[in-house]
């Protein structure tokens, strides 16, 4: 681990205390949905992060996959996490993390600083084969949580809003398989609890 020429080792570890923050930034939706002990989101990036570990698609670059999995999220350490039903725009909030990814990476040595930057713009503006597919394994990573959490709490059915914004957004054959695997259990799940209330 290189550390920055600029504030040296002084300026890393404060890179380091404020990525730490991810772990204590709880998952926004799973608040406004009243789930007991929410996932953080490092958390959530940490499965990204695997999940982009095991794809089998030799066309994609999969340390490049895994680096956007870690890096995606990493403004909400200053920033928190948004939500749509913050009612925030996508300008707005793009602005933010933008700002905030500025001074996250001021605090790295310039090769590290551009590269960290750089690969968060890439996720951002979907501009490779590599970012649009962590997007389709964020959205994934969401619907598998959903559904843990579902299991969980023996609630089969209860987070559906969470598969209804996703639906029809997967592209990535793997990711469409593994959805495709996600829905079936849930499935299976709702018309288990369904058979065992009806008379």
């Amino acid at each position: 681990m290189a550390a920055p020429a600029a504030g040296g080792v002084r300026s890393l570890l404060q890179f380091l205390k404020l990525v730490g923050q991810l772990k204590r930034v709880p998952r926004t939706g799973w608040i406004y949905r009243n789930v007991k002990n929410p996932e953080s989101v490092s958390d959530h990036m940490y499965r990204m992060a695997v999940m982009a570990f095991l794809v089998e698609d030799k066309q994609l670059n999969k340390d490049r996959c895994v680096r956007l999995a870690l890096v995606h999220d990493m403004a909400e350490c200053i920033v928190g996490d948004i939500a749509p039903a913050d009612n925030i725009s996508k300008e707005e909030k793009h602005q933010r993390e933008k700002a905030a990814m500025e001074q996250l990476t001021h605090l790295l040595s310039e090769d590290l600083k551009k590269e960290v930057y750089e690969l968060w713009e890439e996720y951002e503006y979907q501009s490779s084969a590599e970012a649009k597919f962590v997007k389709d394994l964020d959205q994934c990573e969401m619907i598998l949580q959903a559904l843990e959490y579902e299991e969980l709490e023996r609630k089969p059915g209860r987070l559906q809003e969470f598969y209804d914004s996703t639906a029809g957004n997967f592209s990535h054959p793997e990711i469409v398989q593994l959805v495709t695997t996600i829905n079936e259990e849930r499935n299976s799940n709702i018309a288990a609890a369904r058979s065992t209330v009806e008379p």
